[in-house]
């Protein structure tokens, strides 16, 4: 069976800007950056978690035509794609405040939630990227109801 998850795609418009924003601002470090000339596999990954890669995907051929490069780019720019990469940390209300001071977009300020303190943040096209500090302990769907926000 399968033993882990490696790779994850996130669609982009600009791969440099990406790598200005996943690895200047977050810090993440490239894991391969190699012309493969149809092409660019571009990944990243945190240096805390180095075997885990987002690769910096640009909408387009060979993966779809163009006409469904142009759909996604629009669903991309809207926020329509949902969550591109949920990213844990020891203090939640510490990393926002430090990405807060890189210039970082926020949608959400640091909120307490059943399953730990998060916020959520938007790149530079429009991927909404979570930021949670999680909970100790097993969370259960009764911590989500006593919050009211289970079915």
């Amino acid at each position: 069976m399968f033993t882990g998850i490696s790779h994850h795609s996130v669609y982009v418009l600009d791969q440099e800007e990406a790598l200005a924003f996943y690895c200047g601002t977050l810090g993440f470090e490239v894991s391969a950056d190699v012309d493969l000339g149809f092409m660019r596999w571009l990944t990243i990954a945190l240096p805390s978690q180095p075997d885990r890669h987002i690769m910096l995907e640009v909408p387009g051929p060979p993966f779809v035509d163009d006409a469904t490069s142009a759909q996604l780019r629009d669903l991309l720019t809207k926020g329509a794609l949902g969550a591109a990469a949920i990213l844990t940390t020891d203090d939640c209300r510490a990393t926002y405040e430090a990405m807060r001071a890189k210039g970082v977009e926020f949608t959400e300020e640091p909120t307490e939630r059943p399953y730990g303190i998060d916020c959520a943040l938007r790149d530079p096209f429009g991927n909404h990227v979570r930021i949670t500090q999680p909970a100790t302990g097993p969370v259960t769907a009764a911590d989500f109801a006593q919050e009211g926000t289970g079915a």
